[in-house]
């Protein structure tokens, strides 16, 4: 009996040591790219289409890595402001580890119906989008928050375990927002809390004139001049990137502003959503301009 109970004991110990939780953490992309198809696509409509092009070959060669990474589980994504119709490769939906790899390196059953193929059509349905597409005057930020809140875009942070060991799977959501940075819609009249255009632009630049101040002291000092904050749950997971945004007050031809440098209309633009990013609870605001 005493035999019996020490073997038992010994046994106990051996599993006890033999199952020390072996947790991980690992970290995949989500990337979202939403673009405002309105007039500003005419000034310079080739740009965007490069730049998407560069954020699908990050995807592809940085994300996923064909021929090199093992269960990838990032995703890549494109919508309109104006359009409820997502294009997607979501590479966490395929479950299966062989059937994941055979759909990344296109092979087997996915030789022609793989990820150089799921990419192809991804890049044809995106410029479709920017040649049949045309919608002027849309409240941007209204927009940005329903979509972020309605629409299946954002991912979680998970964890998956056996009981034993677990890993925990986080997502960088990231939403590469195309716009020529200025918010202007047609019904400012009936509501103008996320309108921001030409003459909100000249009230800061005017307040900073009198006042002798920067563009970020004269939105810390006066709070109308800036736009009111949106906190909602899913902020705090997106990183945001306004891209390729234009400057009206800059002759291209001859390369002079109208206004002098910390009061220009890209300047005041990026500092005024900088600012309502971070109070909204953005986890960060990248900007980008032509």
């Amino acid at each position: 009996m005493q035999k019996i109970l020490i073997f038992t004991l010994l046994v106990f110990i051996f599993i006890s040591c033999g199952s020390e939780p072996q947790n991980k953490t690992l970290t995949y992309q989500n990337i979202i790219i939403l673009s405002d198809m309105s007039s500003r696509i005419n000034n310079k409509p080739q740009k965007d289409i490069i730049k998407i092009k560069k954020i699908v070959d990050f995807f592809k060669n940085e994300c996923v890595r064909p021929g090199e990474k093992i269960g990838d589980k990032s995703s890549i994504s494109f919508l309109t402001f104006s359009d409820n119709k997502i294009i997607s490769i979501d590479i966490d939906n395929i479950k299966n580890l062989g059937e994941k790899q055979r759909f990344i390196n296109s092979t087997g059953e996915y030789e022609n119906s793989g990820l150089i193929e799921k990419i192809k059509k991804f890049e044809e349905e995106v410029s479709l989008n920017y040649v049949n597409v045309s919608n002027n005057g849309l409240d941007l930020i209204s927009i940005l928050i329903e979509k972020i809140e309605n629409e299946p875009i954002i991912k979680k942070n998970k964890y998956l375990t056996d009981g034993i060991d677990t890993t925990f799977v986080n997502y960088e959501n990231h939403i590469n927002i195309f716009t020529d940075g200025y918010l202007e819609y047609v019904n400012k009249k009936s509501n103008s809390q996320y309108y921001f255009g030409s003459y909100e632009i000249n009230e800061i630049r005017k307040f900073c004139k009198l006042n002798n101040i920067s563009v970020k002291e004269a939105l810390k000092s006066n709070s109308h001049l800036k736009l009111p904050a949106i906190i909602e749950e899913k902020n705090k997971y997106i990183n945001l990137h306004i891209l390729e945004t234009h400057e009206r007050d800059k002759n291209d031809k001859l390369q002079t502003y109208k206004n002098p440098k910390g009061l220009r209309d890209n300047e005041i633009l990026e500092e005024v959503w900088r600012i309502w990013a971070r109070e909204s609870g953005f986890k960060s605001l990248d900007w980008e301009k032509y």
